[in-house]
């Protein structure tokens, strides 16, 4: 069996993906020939996290300690080397079909009560390819008793076909990053002096934030020398994001991690642009890649 499980494919037009039925992350997404995220190599896991939808928090929580509602909360430390919980509950959970046409996957799937967690959200995630590209959409629901946090992020690898990670450039919509001891948090936001990072030579594993909207959206972007690349948007709840460039993709070798988040790492400790949903409540955000031509 596939350690990803099914794989759900999704087509319209020259637009394809698809999406794994563990852990309901991205396993690719082409238009036509081009590849514009690193491809998750069939019969192995996402390597480096690759695609990922990570919820109901992203990033690290330290020590996997916590507390809500006035009771400490200890979470199972799936980052054991450095002691800490990561990138939230449903990462290795089997995802239920809700629903599929040729051109888009509904997957579901609930995060138990559980040490650490006290409350059970339902998590829906739609993919869906079109002529404008992908489209993601997630709605979280409190199905429990009580109120709990609710943070949101995913971790796809953007790529242009080919061209070569260090020929690209990443401009993001950040106007701070966000100091990092050990990928936790250790400051406050410093103002960026640019949000332009020409990546050959350049190895981030950072944290980013106060993103600011350009038409109503959050919007990032990588570049080819030609103009070409690829656009990730994402609704202003995005309001932060991790870069990660890995030097050891299988396929690509050096690659770019753009993780759009809907909070920073280490926020179920600080609170920091946390979802409060109390029992029934409902949250939706979208994100999604769009192609660019070199006269975008």
């Amino acid at each position: 069996m596939d350690p990803c499980g099914e794989h759900f494919t999704i087509v319209s037009g020259a637009a394809r993906a698809a999406v794994s039925e563990v852990g309901a992350g991205l396993r690719y997404f082409a238009v036509g020939d081009t590849l514009y995220t690193e491809p998750v190599p069939d019969g192995s896991r996402p390597p480096r996290g690759s695609g990922a939808l990570l919820a109901p928090w992203p990033n690290r929580v330290a020590g996997g300690r916590w507390s809500w509602e006035g009771r400490a909360q200890q979470l199972a430390l799936s980052e054991p080397e450095a002691g800490n919980a990561i990138h939230g509950l449903l990462r290795q959970s089997f995802w239920r079909p809700a629903d599929q046409t040729d051109a888009a996957v509904t997957l579901t799937a609930t995060v138990a009560p559980q040490n650490g967690w006290p409350q059970p959200v339902t998590v829906a995630v739609t993919y869906r390819v079109g002529d404008e590209g992908l489209t993601v959409e997630t709605t979280a629901t409190n199905e429990g008793s009580g109120p709990i946090p609710f943070g949101l992020g995913f971790h796809p690898y953007l790529r242009i076909g080919d061209t070569p990670t260090d020929d690209c450039t990443l401009t993001l919509a950040a106007r701070a990053a966000l100091p990092l001891t050990d990928q936790l948090p250790s400051g406050p936001l410093e103002p960026l002096s640019s949000s332009e990072f020409p990546l050959g030579g350049t190895t981030l594993d950072s944290a980013f934030g106060d993103c600011e909207p350009t038409d109503g959206l959050v919007r990032h972007r990588l570049t080819a020398p030609d103009g070409n690349g690829v656009e990730l948007w994402a609704d202003p709840a995005f309001g932060w994001v991790q870069v990660f460039t890995p030097s050891d993709m299988p396929q690509h070798g050096r690659a770019v991690a753009v993780e759009p988040m809907t909070c920073p790492p280490d926020a179920l400790n600080s609170g920091t642009d946390l979802v409060r949903l109390e029992p029934g409540d409902r949250w939706t955000g979208s994100w999604g890649l769009r192609p660019l031509s070199g006269s975008y």
